[in-house]
């Protein structure tokens, strides 16, 4: 299944447990494909380091090295046929519908009240809970 991360759901997922672990463990497994755009990357690669400042320990490095290789790169372009109240974030559902992924996986609740026919927009709980049941 191919889907769309915020950047609070990788990152989240990158540092600390829970649902957006989880996805990232899927990932690993070969059960999920994350999609990004290069926009989606840049963003990747600056929270980390915004966030080095406060926590020098903090490096997302290794697993934006295997995002690279293992995630799946689509270019995008702004198709203005979407908003938000975060101008900011159109750039992950214009990913999320140019790519045709299943969903976007988020916690913002900008993201989270866009609404879309073609493809779902869902918190890291309520992923796990349809799509990576408990074994």
């Amino acid at each position: 299944m191919r889907i769309v991360l915020d950047t609070n759901v990788f990152v989240s997922g990158i540092f600390f447990t829970g649902p957006p672990h989880r996805i990232l463990r899927a990932w690993r497994a070969g059960r999920v494909t994350i999609v990004y755009s290069p926009a989606i990357l840049a963003e990747y690669e600056r929270v980390p380091d915004e966030l080095r400042s406060e926590f020098p320990a903090i490096s997302g490095g290794s697993f934006l090295a295997l995002l690279r290789r293992y995630g799946e790169r689509v270019h995008t372009h702004a198709s203005g046929h979407y908003t938000c109240r975060d101008p900011d974030d159109v750039k992950f559902i214009d990913c999320l519908v140019q790519s045709k992924a299943r969903c976007l996986v988020t916690g913002d609740k900008n993201l989270l009240h866009v609404d879309l026919k073609r493809a779902a927009i869902l918190t890291p709980r309520q992923f796990c809970e349809r799509h990576l049941p408990a074994r």
